[in-house]
């Protein structure tokens, strides 16, 4: 099916649902209801608050809509004439969005089910038609989104053409919620959140923290071999640091309340790149000099709403992989392409291996000489072309101060996710002054680029939790292998074993507990343990161990150098 007619039957399903809330809840009070890409949804003000049985209550109800088969009926009315239905229906939220609609512009209703909506269409002919059907959750949601705003009540559904496409996504739903990292990360005891530290701050527990440690080891190891250097800056600065590069002027709502110390304002960073503009300028630079490649993992501070934390994938504060290239004009395409390889190698040893770029170009208000602006983009399209990643291009969706290129990756589940971001800045090196000494002895401009691998480390972790279902490959396992004694009498073997593999660099530990091997075996299978090894009398006597792994069962007595060896080759390889 094409995806406007399916945008169709959802939009028209939204509606079918809201006759049905009428039905159910006469006094409801009604917002929108828009398809979306995996659904729809609709916004009411009820006074009752709705719970998961009122959803099988809605669908119930729905399914009688559709079985009468009720035609979607369309009438244009006058401003004047729409004003004065919703007002005698007390239909507040639509009299505010009646408003929107510019003058001119034709007002439709459209009517199915005695349920009437302000709607520009198009709808299905009549409700029989809009597929099979499932309601889905209910979440809170603002009024326009504004805090300021009464709190509606939504619920979110989907509609297909046929029953066994929407089996098939009610599917992709469950696995979808085992892998929820959130759900993830307290089972396996990842990272957490406490109210007494606050909303959207992450606590990284031991295993999570032994895998952000990893994460660092290969990104700083990685960062170093293409030609960076590492740099670190302070958690606050003063004021006018912040007036000068713009940021109080245009994301100061995004920024936390300032501090005083010594009678100075001073702000928590929401960003790392005027202190590395800093180090830049602290004295002349030469042509000779560049490109500089500068990167930080430097943890910023950001206020998002409470409505829009979620988990890892948004939070208040959180360590971006930043980096800075800083160079000559004539220099823009080798970075680009260095940026662009040096990306898709660190998202394939992640082990994404569908990526594809998006080409943001310049909008109509701007900022940068139009030049720059050409010979950015062209150097954007040429290391793309290069790389051959597929490409779609958002005319005019860049940012005011430069162009960018952000890659999107496709985990496990098929779901893309943005992640790297590479984008021009034409407007700090102007409000800095930054400049360098070309070959004529001239002062020029320098390109800047901001780049982000992973986005934040925050973020990242959590596409990469439920890209693996938390069973992370054995080079980023917080606990590697496991060595389980069947008896007590093998606690000491069992003991020797792992403390030989952690003198290895294996990160392993020993299940001493009076259980059965085989309740051991399934607490290590549990918890994602990529090696369980099991000894005993046998084993003790030969030499070996028991071993297996989580992908291929049973490895069979093996002595301790072999094992060593396949999951040292298995690390290397980052299988």
């Amino acid at each position: 099916m094409e995806p406007l007619a399916l945008d169709t039957i959802r939009h028209s399903a939204s509606h079918v649902m809201a006759a049905a809330v009428q039905r159910l809840f006469p006094d409801a009070k009604f917002d929108i209801g828009p398809a979306t890409e995996d659904g729809f949804y609709y916004d009411f003000d009820i006074e009752h608050r709705l719970v998961p049985e009122d959803l099988e209550r809605i669908e119930k109800e729905m399914a009688k809509i559709v079985s009468e088969k009720l035609p979607f009926e369309c009438a244009e009315m006058s401003r004047e004439q729409a004003h004065a239905l919703l007002s005698e229906k007390g239909q507040k939220y639509k009299l505010e969005r009646l408003g929107d609609i510019p003058e001119g512009q034709k007002i439709t209703f459209y009517t199915c089910a005695g349920f009437s909506d302000l709607c520009r269409g198009p709808h299905v002919s009549h409700s029989g038609q809009i597929g099979d059907f499932r309601l889905l959750s209910i979440a809170g949601a603002y009024f326009r989104g504004s805090e300021n705003n009464p709190m509606l009540q939504r619920i979110y559904g989907t509609s297909f053409s046929s029953s066994k496409e929407l089996r098939k996504y009610l599917d992709f739903i469950e696995e979808a919620k085992k892998r929820d990292h959130r759900r993830l990360g307290k089972d396996l005891e990842l990272f957490m959140f406490s109210e007494d530290v606050g909303p959207g701050l992450v606590l990284w527990q031991t295993k999570g923290a032994r895998i952000r440690n990893t994460i660092e080891e290969y990104w700083r190891s990685e960062h170093y071999k293409n030609g960076y250097e590492l740099i670190y800056t302070p958690h606050i600065g003063l004021s006018n640091l912040w007036e000068k590069s713009g940021h109080l002027s245009f994301y100061k709502d995004a920024m936390y309340s300032p501090m005083k110390i010594d009678e100075r304002e001073y702000f928590v960073k929401p960003m790392n790149c005027p202190f590395h503009i800093q180090i830049y300028n602290v004295r002349n630079r030469s042509y000779r000099e560049l490109p500089l490649r500068w990167a930080e993992l430097g943890t910023v501070y950001r206020y998002e709403k409470g409505g829009v934390l979620h988990g890892l994938l948004r939070v208040r504060g959180f360590t971006q992989d930043d980096a800075h290239i800083i160079c000559a004009p004539e220099q823009i395409e080798s970075e680009i392409c260095e940026v662009l390889n040096f990306s898709l190698k660190v998202w394939r040893d992640f082990g994404f291996k569908e990526i594809k770029a998006y080409l943001a170009t310049r909008p109509e208000k701007s900022v940068g000489e139009p030049e720059r602006w050409e010979q950015a983009i062209l150097s954007l399209r040429k290391a793309v072309s290069a790389c051959g990643l597929e490409c779609e291009t958002d005319e005019g969706g860049g940012a005011f101060y430069g162009p960018k290129i952000d890659l999107k990756i496709k985990d496990a589940l098929g779901r893309e996710w943005q992640t790297s971001t590479i984008q021009f800045d034409f407007n700090l090196p102007e409000r800095f002054d930054m400049s360098y000494t070309g070959n004529d002895g001239q002062r020029h401009r320098p390109y800047m680029v901001h780049r982000a691998l992973f986005g934040s480390l925050e973020r990242f972790f959590g596409i990469l939790i439920e890209h693996y279902s938390g069973a992370f490959p054995l080079w980023l396992a917080p606990e590697q292998a496991r060595v389980m004694p069947v008896a007590e009498s093998a606690s000491e073997y069992a003991g020797q074993i792992a403390s030989r593999l952690k003198e290895s660099g294996i990160r392993c530990t020993t299940d001493l507990g009076s259980e059965k091997i085989g309740a051991k075996i399934k607490d290590a299978r549990n918890q994602r343990i990529p090696y369980m090894l099991v000894v005993g009398e046998k084993e003790m006597a030969d030499g070996t161990i028991a071993a297996r792994n989580r992908k291929d069962g049973e490895l069979g007595a093996l002595s301790f150098d072999a094992l060593l060896a396949r999951m040292k080759n298995e690390i290397q390889e980052k299988v």
